[in-house]
């Protein structure tokens, strides 16, 4: 059987489409692109750096090849399942076959027609116009920097950024049969340079087309769209100057100059969501408790010379949270969740620990799977490696779902303590405040000793007074005398 110009095009031409990264996520953003196309890839290289509501995310691409074509450009939203980069599989194999260039005029332009009215379609692999689900948001402008329209792809965004120089003109081309429209008397062009044309502003009736068979090509809408744009931002100059120096000759203020507006999404946006469903659903309950921490600020210091530690990150927080571990094994009520569809409530046989975690790109929690049965190197190694991952940018979605109880640190930034939200599905969080010299009663005698302050905030569903009460003040215990560690342990 003959293989068609296009079934051969769809096995040479191999699509990636966005994934979905995390547990149920429906769209990411595109931060960055490693490759461009013409770069040759591997399986399994890394192709680009996606932001979901969760993490930021690495996507390496399933094929080996050449890339085709980039359909997104940077910081553009696209929906999970939509077509993000195509690679040609077979470089040597020579140009592809383009099945519309092929056609004759009057057959493109009746093809365009008939696919118009349910959206533009690809004509051939790898081009294409994203499905109208897709959310293109607007980048924050840059200060000098003229406006541009939101590329197509990142080819595009390519093209238009090495045009510092408003480009000459297209050769005119004599159309087919002395027009440039197809047998309705449009314009005949494919779909993805249809898009281009309106992305850009350009009326395509306008163009004088310089492709085969009177076909207006990408190149003819980057010419017609160059002169267009170069005036842009000489004709803004003015009234921003204006704006700058109304507030001194008129005394009237312009709040609206001195205000940025910056996009909420990623990762912030899914925290702000999560803390109000939060805060609105679970009944929230703090309590709080001053505490001694004198003899576990000594320990810390004995255990960064302990060998068995070495290499490890050891500093107070780790204690706090094996603090938080024991007294969850002597209250193992409180590691619970609520099933609000169901009325039940799911205790659980296992911690896994939240610490939450601030980022570039917003407040993140993710947890140590398993924390109850870890020894104090195991738990020290995994709050180490967590943290320097949240840092980097780097954490897996995987690695922020599924905590039962959560610890805040706000003590790194000198705060006493505070009253946390709990982190959605959970049913506790310990603030652990900052560590400061104070003057304490110790053994009938005022003296100067380490003092924190600890916050515990619960679902009161879930946890009722007494067991909130029961657990802080053993958390507090441990922390005061950190032999009970062992002995509570």
């Amino acid at each position: 059987m003959t293989m068609t110009a296009s079934t051969a095009n769809a096995q040479r031409f191999r699509e990636f489409k966005m994934p979905d990264v995390g547990e149920g996520l429906t769209e990411a953003e595109i931060l960055k692109w490693y490759v461009q196309p013409g770069d040759t890839v591997t399986d399994g290289q890394v192709v680009c750096e996606v932001e979901t509501a969760k993490a930021a995310v690495e996507l390496p691409i399933p094929y080996d090849g050449v890339v085709h074509e980039l359909n997104f450009g940077e910081g553009v939203t696209v929906d999970v399942g939509t077509v993000i980069i195509s690679v040609d599989t077979d470089p040597g194999a020579g140009p592809a076959t383009a099945p519309a260039a092929v056609e004759a005029p009057q057959e493109a332009a009746k093809a365009e027609e008939e696919a118009e009215p349910q959206g533009r379609q690809a004509v051939l692999v790898g081009y294409g116009a994203a499905p109208s689900s897709t959310k293109r948001r607007a980048r924050k402008p840059q200060p000098g920097v003229p406006a541009q329209p939101e590329p197509v792809s990142a080819a595009l965004q390519a093209e238009l950024n090495a045009r510092t120089a408003p480009a000459p003109a297209a050769p005119v081309a004599p159309a087919a049969n002395g027009t440039s429209a197809g047998s309705a008397g449009r314009p005949l062009a494919k779909p993805p340079v249809r898009k281009l044309a309106k992305d850009l502003g350009i009326d395509l009736a306008t163009i004088v087309p310089s492709g085969p068979d009177g076909i207006i090509t990408r190149e003819d809408v980057h010419a017609a769209a160059a002169p267009a744009q170069a005036p842009a931002a000489p004709a803004e100059a003015p009234a921003t100057v204006a704006e700058a120096v109304a507030p001194a000759e008129t005394g009237v203020v312009n709040a609206a100059a001195r205000e940025r507006r910056v996009p909420v999404k990623g990762v912030r946006k899914a925290t702000a969501q999560a803390m109000v469903a939060s805060a609105f659903t679970a009944p929230h309950v703090t309590e709080f408790i001053t505490v001694d921490v004198t003899r576990t600020m000594k320990l810390v210091q004995e255990l960064k010379q302990d060998p068995d530690m070495a290499g490890l990150r050891v500093n107070p927080l780790l204690l706090v949270a094996k603090a938080f571990l024991v007294a969850l094994k002597r209250h193992p009520e409180v590691n619970a969740a609520w099933d609000e569809a169901r009325q039940e409530i799911v205790y659980k046989d296992y911690v896994n620990l939240g610490i939450a975690a601030a980022t570039p790109r917003g407040l993140i929690v993710p947890n140590i799977k398993d924390a109850g049965v870890k020894t104090l190197p195991q738990l020290a190694a995994e709050l180490g490696d967590l943290i320097a991952t949240a840092r980097e940018g780097k954490t897996s979605p995987a690695a922020m779902t599924g905590g039962t109880v959560t610890i805040t640190n706000v003590g790194v930034f000198g705060v006493d303590t505070g009253t946390p939200i709990l982190n959605p599905g959970e049913s506790a969080i310990l603030a652990f405040g900052a560590v400061k010299l104070q003057p304490w009663v110790h053994k009938g005698k005022v003296k100067a000793r380490q003092v924190t302050t600890l916050a515990l905030s619960f679902d009161h569903r879930l946890i009722d007074g007494e067991l909130g009460s029961k657990l802080l003040a053993d958390i507090a215990a441990v922390l005061e005398r950190p032999k009970r560690l062992i002995t509570w342990g």
